[in-house]
C-alpha cells in the first residue's frame, strides 16, 4: 500500500465517526420532539379555568381624584430664544447656562432645571446667530388665562408659547411681569374661553410629612405626575435669593417640572418647583420649591404694577454672624445685630445706631435677619413698624416709617437694575429713513444715582429686535444712551431728533452706560462701564 492510499484511509474512518455520530443525534433529536409533540397535543385540556377580564372598575384613591381635578390647570411652556444675548438672569447672577460639556461636579449644586444650555463657545462671545429653546411648568390660577411660573423659565424669551393639558393648540403667551427676588413670572394667553384655574392653598399651613404631589412636564413628558411628602420648611440655599425659603420635598422632580405646582393631598398649590439638588442633572431625590405665600404676594404686585415693590427701614447685618455666642455675650437669646445704617435712610431718621440688636418687630420677636426681612419687606411703603431693639441693655421702642427697598438702597446697583418697568417707547420717528431697532424709557432717578449719570441725562434701553442696527451693534436691554454721535440723549424725543438727520448709509456711534454684572448672591458690582457702541446704517 503506498503513502496516498494510507493518507486516504486514515480521512476515511475519522469523516465515518462523524457522519455516525450526527446521523445518531438527528434521530434522537426527532424522536424526543416527536414524543413532545405527541404528549402536547394528545388529548385537549379539560381542568383548566380560562381566565376573564374583569369589567372595568376604578379602584380610586386621593390621588387619582386629585389629579384628574388638577392637570387642565397645569401648563406646558416652551421659549424660544434668539441665542445671541445673556439672559437677565444670567446677567444678574454674574453668570451664562452651563454648557453642554460641562462637568457636572463643577457645577453648583443647586442646578436650575430649565431645558437648554449654550454651547461651550457661547461662554466667551454671546453672539452666534442661531436660535435656542427652553421649555417648563406653569399653572393657571385665573380662569382668564394669567399663569404663573419661574422667572428663569421665561426670561428674555424672545417667545413664550403655553399648551393646555389636552390641547395640542399652542398659544401666544404674553409675559406680564417678573421678579428675579422670588424667581416668579406672570404670563398670561388667550384661550378664548375661560380656563380651569387651580386652586391655592395656604403654605403656612404645611407640615414636614405631608403628602406633596407634582405635576408638569419633565424633559418635556407632559401632564407628569408624582407623589411624595414634605421633608423640610424654610430651606435656605447658597444659591438662592433672600426672599426663597423653600419647602423641600422628595416627590420626584425633574428638569422641565420648573414652574409647576407643588400640590397638597386636597389638591391645592402650596409651592412653585423651582430648583433641584443634584449632581447629575436629573432627579436625586430632593427638590425645593417656593411656598405659595410668597409667589401670591409677587403675583398680586405683578398683575397690578407691573413689578414688585419691597419695604425696607435701611439697616444691613451680617448673616454669617447671627450666632449663639455672639448675643449671649450680650445678655440676649435672640435678636439681630445691626452692623451698618443706611445714610439718609428710614432706620436713622429715627434713631436706629449700630449695634443696637433689633429683637422684636411690631411685638412679634426676630429669631433671625429673616424674621425681620419679612414683616419690613410686607409692610406698605407709608406704614409704620414698630422695631424694638436692645441698646445697651435697655429696651427701646422705635416707630420707624418703612419706604421703598429700591430708594432705600438707590446706591446699590442691584437693586437699581431689579426693577423691571414694563415695556418702553419704540424709538421710530414718523418718516425716518432709517431705523434703529430697540425700545427705550427715561431712566429713573435711583438708576441715575448708581450709573453716576447727570441730571436728566439718559435713555434706558429696554428691549432690541432681532437683526436690526442696534442688535449689530451690540446695544442691549439694561444700556444707557447718554448721546449719540456726541449730541446728548436726555429723552426718547432726543433720540428721535437725531434719527431723523440720518440716511441710510451714515455713521452712527452711541455713547453707552453699562452696568456692572453681580457677583454671586451678596456680592456688589463694579462700577459701570462706559464705552461708544457704532457702526454704519444699512442701505436697504
Amino acid at each position: 500500500m503506498n503513502w496516498l492510499q494510507t493518507m486516504k484511509k486514515q480521512k476515511v474512518i475519522p469523516l465515518t465517526l462523524i457522519l455516525a455520530t450526527l446521523a445518531v443525534g438527528i434521530v434522537i433529536g426527532t424522536l424526543v420532539n416527536t414524543g413532545v409533540r405527541a404528549e402536547r397535543n394528545e388529548k385537549p385540556i379539560t381542568d383548566a379555568t380560562p381566565l376573564a377580564i374583569p369589567t372595568p372598575t376604578q379602584l380610586g384613591n386621593d390621588f387619582t381624584a386629585l389629579v384628574k381635578k388638577m392637570e387642565p390647570a397645569v401648563v406646558h411652556v416652551s421659549t424660544e430664544y434668539s441665542g445671541k444675548k445673556e439672559t437677565q438672569t444670567a446677567q444678574r447672577r454674574g453668570t451664562r447656562p452651563p454648557a453642554e460639556d460641562e462637568d457636572d461636579q463643577s457645577l453648583d449644586l443647586f442646578r436650575r432645571f430649565f431645558g437648554d444650555r449654550l454651547p461651550e463657545g457661547m461662554r466667551e462671545n454671546p453672539t452666534p446667530r442661531f436660535k435656542r429653546q427652553g421649555a417648563g411648568s406653569g399653572f393657571i390660577v385665573d380662569p382668564k388665562g394669567y399663569i404663573i411660573t419661574n422667572e428663569h423659565v421665561v426670561d428674555e424669551a424672545d417667545k413664550i408659547k403655553v399648551k393646555l393639558h389636552g390641547d395640542q393648540t399652542e398659544y401666544s403667551a404674553k409675559l406680564i411681569g417678573t421678579d428675579s427676588e422670588t424667581d416668579v413670572a406672570v404670563i398670561k394667553i388667550d384661550a378664548g374661553r375661560p380656563l380651569q384655574a387651580i386652586p391655592v392653598g395656604n403654605s403656612d399651613a404645611v407640615d414636614v410629612g405631608d403628602w406633596a404631589v407634582a405635576i408638569g412636564s419633565p424633559f418635556g413628558l407632559e401632564a407628569s405626575v408624582t407623589a411624595g411628602i414634605v421633608s423640610a420648611k424654610g430651606r435656605s440655599l447658597a444659591n438662592s435669593q433672600q426672599f426663597q425659603r423653600f419647602i423641600q420635598t422628595d416627590a420626584a422632580i425633574n428638569p422641565g417640572n420648573s414652574g409647576g405646582p407643588l400640590l397638597n393631598i386636597r389638591g391645592e398649590v402650596i409651592g412653585v418647583n423651582t430648583m433641584i439638588a443634584t449632581r447629575s442633572g436629573g432627579y436625586e431625590g430632593i427638590g425645593f420649591a417656593l411656598p405659595v405665600n410668597m409667589a401670591v404676594k409677587t403675583y398680586n404686585q405683578l398683575i397690578k404694577y407691573g413689578h414688585v415693590t419691597r419695604g425696607s427701614i435701611g439697616i444691613s447685618w451680617n448673616p454669617s454672624q447671627e450666632k449663639p455666642e455672639a448675643l449671649k455675650a450680650l445678655g440676649l437669646d435672640h435678636g439681630v445685630i445691626v452692623d451698618a445704617v443706611t445714610e439718609g435712610g428710614p432706620a436713622e431718621k429715627a434713631g436706629v445706631k449700630v449695634d443696637d440688636v433689633v429683637v422684636a418687630v411690631n411685638r412679634k420677636p426676630v429669631k433671625a435677619g429673616d424674621d425681620l426681612v419679612s414683616v419690613v419687606a410686607d409692610t406698605s411703603v407709608g406704614e409704620k413698624v414698630t422695631v424694638t431693639v436692645d441698646r445697651n441693655g435697655k429696651k427701646i421702642d422705635i416707630p420707624i416709617t418703612v419706604e421703598d427697598r429700591y430708594e432705600v438702597f438707590k446706591d446699590d446697583p442691584r437693586f437699581a437694575r431689579m426693577r423691571k418697568p414694563k415695556g418702553g417707547e419704540d424709538v421710530e420717528a414718523e418718516g425716518a429713513e432709517v431705523k434703529f431697532g430697540f425700545s427705550g424709557r427715561a431712566v429713573s432717578d435711583a438708576e441715575r444715582e448708581s450709573l453716576k449719570l447727570a441730571d436728566g441725562r439718559g435713555v434706558m434701553v429696554t428691549q432690541v429686535q432681532e437683526e436690526t442696527f442696534a442688535e449689530d451693534i451690540g446695544l442691549r436691554p439694561n444700556d444707557v444712551i447718554v448721546s449719540i454721535n456726541r449730541e446728548p440723549v436726555n429723552t426718547i424725543d432726543d433720540i428721535k431728533r437725531v434719527q431723523a438727520t440720518l440716511k441710510p448709509g451714515s455713521a452712527v456711534a452711541f455713547r453707552v452706560m453699562r452696568p456692572s454684572p453681580l457677583t454671586g448672591r451678596t456680592g456688589a458690582a463694579g462700577p459701570p462701564a462706559s464705552f461708544m457702541l457704532s457702526g454704519t446704517l444699512p442701505r436697504n
